[in-house]
């Protein structure tokens, strides 16, 4: 059986959903695109795009979850590319305070956001 797939959407648990919604728009101009919320409060998912793209960023709140989350010392991430001056948006990125490393050698750096989930920043191609 051979399958045919896409990539949908990454999901990241968050702690205060307007600062994550915040960030992700100031950062990397990442748009609203769909919200659920339980009837009781329990959850609010909230989706996140690029303009003109599918694949979307799932920020999940849990009202019965206020303390952060443990995320390991794994390298998980998400990638993005940017469009533009490239160093100038890794300006803006350093004056916002959320680069957490950088590889001039592989012209890659991460920022992250609130959380401490790490975005992987590169050229577009």
């Amino acid at each position: 059986m051979q399958i045919k797939s896409h990539f949908d959407h990454c999901n990241f648990n968050v702690t205060d959903l307007d600062r994550s919604i915040r960030f992700y728009k100031e950062a990397l101009g990442l748009e609203k695109v769909g919200e659920i919320n339980h009837p009781d409060g329990a959850f609010k998912i909230v989706y996140l795009s690029a303009p003109g793209e599918s694949f979307k960023l799932e920020l999940t709140w849990l009202r019965d979850h206020p303390q952060p989350y443990e995320l390991g010392e794994n390298e998980s991430h998400l990638a993005m590319r940017v469009e533009g001056d490239y160093d100038k948006i890794r300006e803006y990125h350093r004056q916002m305070g959320c680069i957490c490393y950088e590889n001039f050698e592989m012209g890659l750096y991460f920022i992250h956001d609130p959380d401490d989930y790490w975005i992987e920043i590169l050229k577009a191609k």
